[in-house]
């Protein structure tokens, strides 16, 4: 029971759930409604699989960093619940099968974005970005804005721009989310000697461009035209509001900072947690508002 508990967590599941909030509601949009049962089951299945197999080889890239890191040192590669060949061997079974099942079930595109978003997640953010630059987020987050077009082209079976809509607001998201959390365990990256944005500029810098990535988030997020006059005008106002508290909660830690606020009072995670019940219940309503007619 300890090694599969140990092998779940390698997949991080906490990360997959985020991923799966905007798969789904891409595929009630796709579909202008209810997508088939089936389809979202193979899906999800297959997506699962695939952020899985990406986490998994994650850890094993990064075990030297969880290692230093107080926030990761209890994962399972780094307190030898499983070994370093174990864990590369199940992420790329994991990688593999989902490429396989996305392509013989669903389509052979969706498997290919998936894909995609496997291999810049693992060669580009991991091996690349995280250790090189203070924009590793920044550019590192187009392998979790994938999923949005993985659940399009699950119903629609090509590319279209209207999904490029949701994948821009994950894009401009995941910065001020993950910058937030970054503030909270600042030492800890720098220990690990990761260019993390609140490591190497003043938290000034930082929650100025919290800011700035708020504003294009919820810009973004005004973009998404679900069909239907009534599922629109429903979207646009809990969309507004959503807004109006996300920037609320950004523009507090950025007021924070200018009045000399450090350390524990700054209360980072406050921001990190809205953003993410700001990403959850704004796809939520990307995927009711299709059905609102």
């Amino acid at each position: 029971m300890t090694r599969l508990r140990a092998y779940v967590a390698l997949t991080k599941p906490r990360i997959i759930e985020l991923l799966l909030i905007t798969t789904l509601p891409a595929m009630f949009l796709a579909s202008r409604g209810l997508p088939r049962p089936w389809l979202v089951a193979a899906t999800l299945i297959g997506g699962t699989a695939s952020a899985a197999g990406a986490n998994t080889l994650n850890c094993y890239i990064d075990r030297d960093i969880d290692a230093r890191m107080r926030r990761t040192r209890r994962r399972p590669l780094v307190k030898d619940e499983v070994s370093a060949l174990e864990t590369l061997i199940f992420g790329l079974f994991l990688v593999a099968g989902s490429t396989l099942w996305l392509g013989f079930l669903i389509n052979w595109l969706a498997s290919l974005l998936a894909l995609f978003a496997c291999a810049f997640y693992i060669f580009g953010y991991s091996l690349v970005l995280k250790r090189r630059t203070a924009q590793n987020v920044v550019w590192g987050g187009i392998a979790g804005c994938m999923p949005v077009l993985v659940g399009w082209t699950a119903v629609t079976g090509r590319l279209a721009l209207a999904p490029f809509a949701l994948f821009g607001v994950v894009f401009f998201w995941t910065p001020p989310h993950t910058w937030a959390l970054a503030m909270r365990f600042r030492e800890d990256y720098a220990e690990a000697g990761v260019p993390m944005l609140p490591v190497v500029a003043a938290e000034r810098t930082v929650t100025g461009r919290i800011l700035c990535y708020a504003w294009l988030t919820i810009g973004c997020s005004l973009l998404i035209w679900p069909p239907g006059r009534p599922g629109l005008l429903a979207y646009l106002g809990v969309a507004a509001v959503l807004g109006v508290l996300f920037l609320r909660e950004a523009y507090r830690l950025h007021g924070q900072v200018q009045a000399g606020a450090t350390g524990v009072a700054l209360r980072p995670m406050r921001l990190f947690h809205w953003s993410n019940a700001y990403l959850a219940l704004l796809f939520l309503a990307v995927a009711v508002s299709p059905l609102l007619r």
